[in-house]
Parts: C-alpha cells; sequence; structure tokens
C-alpha cells in the first residue's frame, strides 16, 4: 500500500487516514490504568505495547532488532527489558509448531495479564449505589459491562480473546443495545450447549431478539417455557 505523503517546510508529514492504513493495537484499559502497581516501569510498558502490536499483526515473536527500531530504545534496552519481564514471570517464551511441523517460538503475555485480574480481584472496589456498599469491580456487571463480559467469556471458553472477538463483544453492546445481562445468559446456554464460539451466543441472541425478548426475565421465561 502506498502512503502518500505531505512535503511542508522540507518535512514529510503522515495524514490521520495515512496513519489509520497502518492498523490499531487493542490493550487493556485495565494495564494502562493499573500497570504501576504491578511494578511495572514505563519502559516495560512501552515493551509490552510493542509486543502486542506485532502479536495483533501475526508476528509473536519479533527481534530486539524489530522492536528497538520502533522505539527510542537500544537493542541492549530491549534485551534486558525482555529479561526483567521473563524474571517477574510476566513474560514466557513459549515453543510452537506450524503446519510443516517446523518448531519455532512466540512470546506470551498471559501470565501477566493473570497477574492484573489477580490484582483488580483483590484490591479494585467500586460503589454500589443500589446496595450502599463497595464490591469487587470484577464482579459488578454495570460498572464496565465490556471488560465483565469479555472477562466472563475468557473463563468459560478457557483462552483469551481475540481483539476481534472483543470488538464483537462490544457491539452487541453499543450498536445492538442487548442488555449485558441477556448476553451473560446467552453465554450460559452457549456452555450448556458446549459451543464455546461467539457466533453461537449470536445466534442466540438473534433469536431472543426475533422472539421480542427484552429483558432477563423474559428470556428466563421463554426458555422455561421451552427446555
Amino acid at each position: 500500500m502506498l502512503v502518500q505523503l505531505l512535503f511542508l517546510k522540507g518535512k514529510s508529514i503522515l495524514q490521520f487516514n495515512d496513519y489509520r492504513a497502518l492498523g490499531f493495537t487493542t490493550l487493556q484499559n485495565g494495564l494502562i490504568a493499573y500497570y504501576p502497581r504491578l511494578n511495572i516501569s514505563d519502559a516495560e510498558l512501552l515493551l509490552i505495547i510493542q509486543l502486542e502490536a506485532f502479536n495483533q499483526r501475526g508476528e509473536s515473536f519479533p527481534s530486539n532488532e524489530k522492536i528497538a527500531a520502533n522505539t527510542n530504545l537500544s537493542v541492549t534496552d530491549v534485551g534486558n527489558l525482555i529479561q526483567r519481564l521473563i524474571d517477574r514471570n510476566y513474560l514466557t517464551i513459549e515453543q510452537t509448531t506450524d503446519d510443516q511441523d517446523k518448531i519455532g517460538n512466540k512470546y506470551s503475555l498471559n501470565k501477566l495479564y493473570d497477574a492484573l485480574d489477580q490484582y483488580i480481584d483483590q484490591n479494585i472496589l467500586i460503589k454500589d449505589d443500589k446496595k450502599d456498599k463497595t464490591v469487587a469491580v470484577t464482579n459488578n456487571l454495570g460498572n464496565n459491562p465490556l471488560n465483565y463480559l469479555s472477562r466472563k467469556v475468557e473463563v468459560e471458553f478457557g483462552r483469551y480473546l481475540s481483539p476481534i472477538e472483543r470488538e464483537e463483544i462490544a457491539q452487541w453492546l453499543s450498536v445492538d443495545h442487548y442488555d449485558p445481562e441477556i448476553i451473560e445468559l446467552a453465554l450460559r446456554e452457549a456452555v450448556l450447549s458446549q459451543a464455546y464460539s461467539l457466533k453461537y451466543i449470536d445466534r442466540v441472541l438473534l433469536n431472543w431478539q426475533r422472539h421480542n425478548l427484552k429483558t432477563p426475565e423474559e428470556v428466563e421465561r421463554f426458555l422455561k417455557r421451552n427446555r
């Protein structure tokens, strides 16, 4: 893809739409908000962002040179940061095998996100106005439905969601305007049917929509009649 350049006063400037053509990187808001609580430095966060960006573009084991080229860090700095994250069990190197049985490596940040989830579960509280008390943020569907539902799906599916899957859940909330509790009920139906895919959940939601079911109570009554 050719990138159109504008030249102004001898300098090349990329237009905003040109930057958009380079794509986007999805990063958990929880990581941005609480990385200092995990004793992650700004430089380490920058490295994590780069690893996520490469991984979401399909390159799961970028070289230190490639990472350094995207930052103000030296190759040595990148190597040291990677080792620090590995030493603290936030980053692991896993072995992979492709379709031709070729063995390779990939970086995994799963341990980091496990630590982040544990920190949020144990430390982050919000005010529940209905019950006049504080409750754990991850146990509250109304506080952040997208994060709650994404985590719920990940637990039930036994794997992390891709950025595309997370975007699909976001569209259920913002575009289709499904009640978060109804989405959770649809997830329950998928698990009961051992159908661990968002496509199945989407079909369930569409079916309930065709039956004009708008509240969790209506869905529960519908399910009870059709068991």
